[in-house]
């Protein structure tokens, strides 16, 4: 089952992810991340690779791995993907 990616958790390239699209759900003490959250890079927007559980009407981003568009360091979609999750709150089955 796809774990829950949230603020802080890391990416492929090594960033962090930086949650600011939504401000009311927490897994384990930590928000979590929705589409277009980037990175400690700057930019690199998540990409959902599921939709149908949503904050803030924002599809939520799990660790399956998903991907991210281009960061601030330019790296590409698979090197700027979720790297981590939550190891007890999970998305969609599996």
């Amino acid at each position: 089952m796809p774990k829950a990616h949230r603020n802080a958790d890391r990416r492929a390239c090594g960033a962090l992810t930086f949650v600011e699209g939504q401000s009311t759900v927490f897994v384990n003490g930590k928000l979590w991340a929705v589409e277009n959250d980037g990175n400690t890079h700057t930019a690199g927007g998540l990409i959902p690779s599921f939709h149908g559980v949503f904050i803030e009407g924002k599809p939520v981003i799990v660790h399956t791995p998903d991907l991210a568009h281009v960061d601030g360091l330019e790296h590409v979609a698979t090197e700027d993907e979720t790297a981590e999750g939550s190891g007890d709150v999970f998305a969609y089955g599996g």
